[in-house]
C-alpha cells in the first residue's frame, strides 16, 4: 500500500434509474401474511421477515422476504414498490456467495409485491456491533474484521469487474452475518447503479443515493465523479465500524461521561458533522494492538478523500488473499 499508519494523524479523542422492464412475479406460490412471519430486520419504507419453508416434511431452507410496510400513503408505497422492482431486477442476474441470493418476486396474500431472497442469516453486521457496544466489549478480534474484509471484497469484486454494478449502499447494515461468522454476505442492491468500462457511473441521469454517514466527498460534490472507488470509501468506514463500535462521524459522549443521560438532540454539533462527512473518521490506535496493523493500513487508503487513491475491490482481495496464504 502507498499509504500507511503513519501517513495520516488520529485525533485523541430518488435514485432515478433508466426504464427496465418489470419484473414478472412468480406465480407458483404464495408469500404468508406478516404476522405468520418472524420480523428480522427494517429498511426505508419496508420490513424483512424470515419465512420458513417446510411443506409436507421436506426440508427447505428458509428464505428472506422484504415487504413493504403497511400504512404508506399511495405515492410513498409507489415509489417502494418500484424499488423493489428495481431490486428484483438487478438480484436475479447476480449469483455469488458472498451477494444474498434471488428467490422469488411475488405477491402476499394482502396484496403486496414481496422479494424473497436467501436467507443470509438473522443478523445483520450492525446489529452484531451493536450489541457488542450495547454490552461494552473490546471491538472485534482482527482476524475477524479481516475476514469480514476478505469477503466483502470478494463480493464487491464480482459487483465491480463482472457485473458492471456499483452497489451504492455499503454499510455495516448491509452485510448480513449467519452463525460465527460462517457466512458473510452483501445485501441489499436496490439503489446500485450501472459502471462503464473505466468503472464510472455510466448513467448521467441517475443519482447516488448512499446513507450519509458513509458517503464519499465526490457524492457530497455537486459535480463529483461516481466510481467503483464510492464503495471503497464506504467499505473503508465499514471496517473502522468494527474497530470502534460506533457510526461513522457521529461524535456522542463517551459511556463514563456523567452528562450521558442528559444528552438530547441539542447536544449533537451538526456543523461538525456535516464538515467531516466525506472524510477519513478519527481512530484511536493506541486501543488497538499491533494485530490490526492490516486493517488500519486498509481501512486509511480504502478511506483516502481522492478516489484515485483508494484500491480497488481486486487489489484489495490480491492483499487480503496474500495475507490468508500467510
Amino acid at each position: 500500500m502507498d499509504e500507511t499508519v503513519s501517513g495520516f494523524k488520529t485525533p485523541c479523542k430518488v435514485m432515478k434509474r433508466p426504464s427496465s422492464c418489470v419484473s414478472t412475479p412468480s406465480p407458483s406460490f404464495m408469500i404468508p401474511a406478516s404476522p405468520l412471519m418472524k420480523k428480522f430486520g427494517y429498511g426505508t419504507g419496508v420490513s424483512v421477515y424470515l419465512m420458513k419453508r417446510s411443506p409436507k416434511g421436506s426440508s427447505h431452507s428458509p428464505w428472506a422476504v422484504k415487504k413493504i410496510n403497511k400504512g404508506c400513503d399511495k405515492f410513498s408505497k409507489n415509489i417502494y414498490e418500484k424499488r423493489l422492482n428495481d431490486e428484483a431486477n438487478i438480484l436475479k442476474n447476480l449469483q455469488h456467495p458472498n451477494i444474498v441470493g434471488y428467490r422469488a418476486f411475488t405477491k402476499s396474500k394482502d396484496g403486496n409485491m414481496c422479494l424473497a431472497m436467501e436467507f443470509g442469516g438473522d443478523k445483520s453486521l450492525n446489529d452484531i456491533i451493536e450489541e457488542k457496544n450495547e454490552r461494552g466489549e473490546c471491538p472485534f478480534p482482527a482476524s475477524t474484521i479481516l475476514k469480514v474484509a476478505l469477503h466483502m471484497a470478494r463480493g464487491l469484486k464480482y459487483l465491480h469487474n463482472e457485473k458492471k454494478l456499483l452497489h451504492g449502499d455499503i454499510k455495516s447494515s448491509n452485510v448480513v452475518i449467519k452463525g460465527d461468522f460462517e457466512s458473510i454476505k452483501i445485501c441489499d442492491v436496490g439503489v446500485s447503479l450501472p459502471l462503464d468500462e473505466n468503472m464510472i457511473m455510466s448513467d448521467s441521469t441517475a443519482n447516488y443515493i448512499g446513507t450519509e454517514p458513509w458517503k464519499p466527498k465526490e457524492a457530497l460534490e455537486d459535480n463529483g465523479v461516481i466510481t467503483d472507488k464510492s464503495d471503497i470509501y464506504a467499505y473503508g468506514l465499514t471496517l473502522w465500524e468494527m474497530m470502534t463500535l460506533s457510526i461513522p462521524h457521529i461524535n456522542l459522549p463517551p459511556e463514563n461521561d456523567d452528562d450521558v443521560d442528559s444528552f438530547d438532540e441539542h447536544d449533537f454539533d451538526e456543523d461538525a458533522y456535516y464538515e467531516a462527512l466525506g472524510t477519513r473518521p478519527p481512530l484511536n490506535i493506541e486501543e488497538l494492538d499491533e494485530s490490526y496493523q492490516l486493517v488500519i493500513e486498509l481501512f486509511t487508503i480504502c478511506t483516502s478523500e481522492n478516489p484515485k487513491e483508494r484500491p480497488s475491490a481486486s487489489q484489495i482481495l490480491e492483499i487480503l488473499e496474500a495475507e490468508v496464504k500467510n
